[in-house]
């Protein structure tokens, strides 16, 4: 295997794995000490940030910076938005432009920084490096301590990466590089001759750390989760409900004309065929709706929102839309004011807009009622929390099928115990 070496900005997929187990735990602390060392490994903190939808908020505005790679600036402005919206006050750097910037460059360097180290670790424990090559990041006002360490190239297991595995600093943008001969050693910018200072480990009496190390960065990010990283690189993590319906919210290149199109394309082919087991995602549950679901104790596994072939067929059952061949495998059966199907074909681009949502979570499975005003007409759109999808191996909310109803029966709903989560009846 080549020696390797990767940008900041160059997206991995231990990368976006290492940051996702995060995304589990969400952590409120009070100050950036409250978890120490590999505690971070799987918890996703921000200093003073106390309230679960903020959290979920500002952990999804961190994912589409690692995901999308985007930048410090776009973090800025999710950012601002998110505090507005939450009412966030009190936060370090808080009433200035210049602590404003300080802290949103914290945040968003020390989470992509951390992410990259783990995910890197994971790349070179799977290349099988025979050593390991610590890179000065190049900066322009160096760290003295950090420029010394630049080149030295010594085994994986040597006791020096338990505590010298960078980031080792605020900031610290310092790099570790895989190498397997003395010749890839200096490939990638490492002197095989280079020793590491002999008091390299002793503390320092005003800190307590070896020189070089600030308060809280003597770990190595990723160590405890390595492994893990390795098996989930290849299928990465699904984001948490809360936070999966934050990030679609906000990322709007998976909106827009061209889901609607494929989404027309997908209910034409599953009208016309017998079920071949197919599923599409045309959207995701907002945060309010997550939110309202899990404070009635309903936890959604993810926020995708899922059509597959058979629930198109089960809306159409019994009208004109359904061809012979889709008859076949699913009987006609008489079906009351069907929807319009050209209507239905621009369900991704509605998911967000209903007129109102309601919850059932007492009567049997739990499901989200979406309704929209149709010219003259109400549409009911059914959502069933947490349905497994054989083929896709995992559980999705899926939209089973819609009619046409009475606001009499919503309401009625509503009486015997559905919950109104949002709009009007």
């Amino acid at each position: 295997m080549a020696e390797v070496g990767f940008g900041f900005h160059q997206l991995f997929a231990e990368q976006q794995a290492a940051f996702r187990l995060r995304l589990g735990n969400l952590l409120p602390t009070g100050a950036w000490d409250d978890l120490r060392h590999n505690q971070h490994d799987r918890a996703f903190v921000v200093a003073g940030a106390l309230k679960a939808d903020l959290l979920a908020d500002l952990a999804a505005a961190v994912d589409k910076a690692i995901s999308q790679g985007t930048s410090l600036e776009v973090f800025r402005k999710d950012f601002r938005q998110i505090v507005a919206r939450h009412g966030w006050t009190g936060w370090t750097g808080e009433g200035s432009a210049k602590g404003e910037a300080w802290r949103t460059r914290v945040i968003y360097q020390t989470n992509l920084l951390t992410s990259y180290a783990a995910g890197r670790r994971a790349q070179l424990l799977a290349g099988k490096y025979k050593y390991w090559v610590y890179r000065h990041s190049g900066a322009e006002h160096p760290r003295l301590h950090h420029l010394a360490l630049d080149g030295i190239a010594l085994p994986p297991d040597h006791p020096f990466w338990a505590k010298f595995f960078p980031p080792n600093g605020w900031g610290c943008g310092c790099r570790v590089f895989g190498a397997h001969t003395e010749a890839g050693i200096r490939r990638v910018g490492g002197d095989p001759g280079k020793q590491l200072p002999p008091d390299w480990d002793r503390p320092d009496p005003r800190t307590g750390l070896p020189k070089g190390l600030q308060k809280g960065w003597d770990y190595a990010p990723g160590a405890s989760t390595a492994e893990t990283i390795l098996t989930l690189k290849d299928k990465l993590p699904r984001l948490p409900a809360p936070i999966g319906a934050r990030l679609f919210e906000s990322w709007p290149a998976v909106k827009g004309a061209d889901l609607d199109r494929a989404f027309s394309a997908f209910v034409d082919q599953a009208l016309g065929q017998f079920v071949q087991g197919r599923h599409m995602v045309i959207g995701a549950l907002k945060p309010g709706w997550v939110d309202a679901a899990i404070r009635h104790g309903v936890t959604p596994e993810t926020a995708e929102i899922v059509v597959t072939d058979l629930n198109v067929q089960h809306t159409f059952r019994g009208t004109d839309h359904v061809t012979v061949a889709s008859t076949r495998a699913v009987p006609r059966q008489p079906k009351a004011a069907p929807l319009d199907l050209d209507w239905y074909k621009g369900m991704p681009g509605r998911l967000a807009h209903p007129r109102a949502v309601l919850l059932d979570h007492v009567s049997g499975e739990p499901v989200f009622s979406l309704i929209y005003d149709v010219p003259g007409r109400t549409a009911k759109m059914v959502i069933e929390i947490n349905t497994w999808v054989k083929k896709a191996k995992a559980a999705f909310n899926t939209m089973q099928t819609g009619r046409m109803v009475e606001l009499v029966d919503l309401r009625a709903d509503v009486t015997r115990g559905a919950i109104l989560v949002e709009g009007r009846l």
